[in-house]
């Protein structure tokens, strides 16, 4: 047990390491007198697990009502673009049970509810930019009242011609913002000089989040215009901030409030909060509660999405299959506002190298302006977008020179030497080729090789392919500033812990991670923290709970904050008893004093009441903010990230050539999670992330009419993976001694995003199917989501060789 007062989450026992160092943890100490007791780095069970297997965790929806409570109902365009003629609201306003219908003229602040930038107005004016738009709010005494008055409002739209997809985009030129670059070197040279150089095109589709619990808020008015939103929302600062807007008053009267999300996947990041802000204008103007509940299909009309790619790239090689220049364009479709594009768009460039080094690097981001919904920040934010470039290219440059193509990745990796990103940010602490050497080992890939060979020789209907996939991926927020975080710790004099901190529970096991870490300090059970719902009125100015950031920020916050009060304790305790600080030990929910010839035992509730009557404070705000990080937007260059999270995966895949059908029928990840401080929370992340991204790759397709109109709004038209999408052979493995060496919380790594990316070995596996229709004597151009009609198309295209890439030999 550790005889500090100050205890480190850096290190088994050890000091706080100074500034700009990051002390180890040793086996010596685990076993000695240093070690933790079991808190952290232990399999702990979701803190509302049971809760939400029996139904009884509670969401907005499930919130008691006052009997004094309105529902509201919105008003969408039918139109993708246009100029906005008129809102008749006369027959809707006198249905029965309406109680008003709010337009741009009811909202007593500023119409506008950019997450970033401006001009995204709540309820349209004078144009409409999408299908989907919202025109106005129907407030009622029941939500069939709503819904039905809706159907009543007039709208007069003079239709535009609308732009629908990135090709007309970049051709008009029209961007949400000036397209930026990653550059390195010089690639026009480099690429002119290579033996070898390949051009390519291909796309990759957008993703609907499709959260189990839609999109809702519930707003209550209370004295003197203060108003507090309940909201399904991952940034409840951001809802405040917005809310705050359209109301024209200060923060400080709104209190945005989230127990828990049924499911965000950043698309509660922002678009939570226009939801909110609706609700909040409508409480105030009826001076009562008003709930929004977002149904699926309106839902799926009026939030934005994972952006779509169009990508045009050349590669320049050797004849061994390295890499010498990379020239690539990376278009988003951004839809048709700001709203978190710069983000993506910054991210996708700077994972475009993945796990490769390019030593002449150019990457060049377009964020075209469509008139579809705004896309938003979606689980990867970008990075997804940007690892699928080099994949494709390597895969080609395999084939054009013959190679193995698991080869050829290796042979580019980052390594001793060639470790420094296109943006400047050196490549520490890399485990690429331990993730590569484990899954190839665990995933039998020599026997299953030959074993889909031999298959693929004796079948000409069904194919098999395999497919590995490589991940290097950055951990912290693209803005500096976002990347801190406040915590607030309450011991009570029964022994009892109060925790709160800015982060949002959304099923991603954020709450008992981080009350592992405070049980850790105090060396209590798991079971004496309370974890309270977050709220601005308790931690202000959060962060948004993105990025996989979540438990580095907020634990760092929580434990400084508990262990602000443990030395509290410690000292008090010393002075008390008449011993040093270095005498008081925290073991096992007791505290123990150990004074020359004797010791004293005494529970750490005993000691809480002790501090209570010697006037000691047990409560503590904590705070934290990511060292070392900076990046320059303009230059596009720094050190956006704490850290570099790794993994890799081997999928395999069969596919019927007379259908396009396919099936994932084995996947094998390695992920790097640092020291995981909560191993079974850990696998269902990237079980979960895997099976995210593997919809996006195959099945999950939005489809919008001629006329700007999504068509997929809901499970009937839109395919989200089931349970018979899962692949059958399943082994997910965490990187075994693998302790960051930065100063991570416990040496712990972030898993919510990275095992996303993993799932591009699926597509991997499936262009090795379709080719081994051809023979392997052509590249395959396969864009995502793989859907049946796109795999069919392939496999033609493989059976008349039409596939090729535009190749020239120097």
């Amino acid at each position: 047990m550790a005889r500090l007062g100050r205890l480190s989450p850096t290190g088994r026992g050890q000091p706080v390491a100074p500034a700009g160092t990051a002390p180890r943890r040793s086996a010596a100490g685990a076993r000695g007198r240093g070690a933790v007791s079991a808190q952290v780095h232990k399999a702990r069970r979701h803190d509302s697990a049971l809760k939400h297997v029996t139904g009884q965790a509670l969401y907005i929806d499930d919130m008691p009502e006052p009997p004094d409570t309105l529902h509201g109902a919105l008003v969408l365009s039918t139109i993708a673009c246009g100029k906005l003629v008129k809102v008749d609201i006369a027959v809707a306003s006198k249905m029965p049970g309406v109680v008003a219908v709010l337009g741009p003229t009811d909202i007593p602040g500023k119409n506008d509810v950019a997450a970033i930038g401006q001009n995204e107005p709540l309820f349209a004016v004078d144009r409409i930019e999408f299908a989907g738009q919202t025109l106005a709010m129907v407030v009622a005494e029941t939500l069939d009242a709503a819904r039905a008055a809706v159907e009543k409002v007039v709208v007069e739209i003079e239709a535009e011609e609308p732009i629908l997809d990135i090709a007309t985009a970049l051709e008009r030129k029209a961007y949400v913002q000036a397209p930026s670059t990653v550059l390195r070197g010089d690639p026009d040279a480099a690429l002119a000089s290579a033996p070898h150089r390949l051009e390519a095109e291909f796309s990759v589709g957008g993703q609907e989040h499709f959260y189990l619990e839609g999109q809702i808020a519930f707003a209550l008015p209370g004295e003197d215009g203060d108003i507090t939103v309940h909201s399904s929302t991952q940034h409840p600062t951001e809802v405040q901030h917005i809310c705050a807007r359209l109301l024209g008053c200060d923060f400080n009267r709104v209190t945005a409030v989230v127990r828990r999300l049924g499911g965000g996947f950043g698309g509660k990041e922002s678009n939570a909060s226009w939801v909110a802000a609706a609700a909040a204008v409508a409480a105030n103007h009826t001076g009562r509660p008003v709930k929004l509940r977002l149904p699926r299909e309106v839902d799926m009309v009026a939030t934005g999405k994972r952006h779509g790619f169009d990508y045009r790239y050349t590669v320049g090689f050797d004849d061994e299959g390295r890499v010498r220049a990379l020239d690539a364009v990376l278009a988003a479709d951004a839809g048709w506002s700001l709203d978190l594009t710069p983000g993506v768009v910054a991210r996708a460039l700077t994972h475009t190298d993945n796990a490769y080094w390019i030593p002449h690097f150019r990457a060049v981001g377009y964020a075209c302006r469509t008139n579809k919904q705004s896309n938003t920040a979606f689980r990867g934010f970008g990075g997804p977008q940007g690892v699928v470039i080099m994949e494709d290219a390597l895969d080609r440059i395999a084939l054009h020179l013959g190679r193995d193509p698991v080869e050829v990745r290796a042979l580019n990796f980052y390594a001793e030497g060639r470790d420094e990103t296109p943006y400047g940010q050196k490549v520490d602490e890399n485990h690429l080729a331990r993730c590569w050497a484990e899954v190839k080992k665990g995933g039998e890939i020599e026997r299953r090789r030959a074993e889909i060979d031999a298959f693929n020789a004796a079948n000409p209907v069904l194919k098999r392919g395999l497919g590995l996939f490589p991940l290097k991926f950055g951990i912290s927020f693209n803005l500096p500033h976002m990347n801190q975080a406040g915590a607030l710790v309450h011991v009570y004099t029964d022994g009892s812990i109060r925790l709160n901190h800015g982060g949002t529970e959304m099923g991603q096991g954020l709450f008992i991670k981080v009350a592992q870490i405070v049980a850790e300090v105090f060396k209590v059970d798991i079971d004496r923290i309370r974890p309270s719902a977050t709220s601005t009125a308790e931690v202000p100015n959060t962060s948004p709970t993105a990025a996989s950031t979540g438990t580095d920020l907020n634990g760092w916050a929580a434990w400084e904050a508990a262990n602000t009060i443990r030395q509290r304790m410690v000292a008090y305790a010393a002075e008390h008893f008449g011993v040093a600080e270095a005498d008081i030990e925290f073991a096992d929910g007791t505290v123990r004093i150990a004074k020359p010839g004797s010791n004293q035992v005494l529970s750490f509730a005993e000691l809480a009441k002790l501090c209570w009557l010697g006037r000691v404070s047990l409560s503590s705000t904590g705070y934290y903010k990511t060292p070392k990080i900076h990046w320059d937007p303009v230059a596009m260059r720094g050190r956006p990230f704490f850290y570099f999270s790794f993994g890799a995966a081997m999928a395999e895949v069969a596919i019927d050539t007379l259908t396009g059908e396919s099936r994932v029928l084995r996947a094998d990840l390695v992920q790097d999670c640092g020291e995981s401080l909560n191993p079974a929370i850990d696998l269902g992340q990237i079980e979960g992330a895997f099976v995210q991204g593997q919809g996006w790759l195959t099945c999950e397709e939005l489809w919008w009419d001629a006329r700007g109109r999504l068509r997929t709004t809901g499970p009937s038209t839109y395919k989200i993976p089931g349970s018979r999408d899962v692949p059958p052979v399943f082994n997910v493995t965490l990187l075994d001694n693998a302790p960051s060496r930065e100063a991570t919380i416990f040496r712990s790594k972030a898993v919510g995003e990275p095992p996303l990316m993993l799932a591009t070995a699926v597509w991997t596996a499936l262009k090795d199917a379709i080719g081994a229709v051809g023979g392997r004597n052509a590249a395959v151009r396969l864009d995502a989501p793989a859907t049946p009609e796109r795999v069919l198309a392939a496999v033609e295209r493989a059976r008349q060789g039409r596939e090729q890439s535009v190749t020239r030999n120097g």
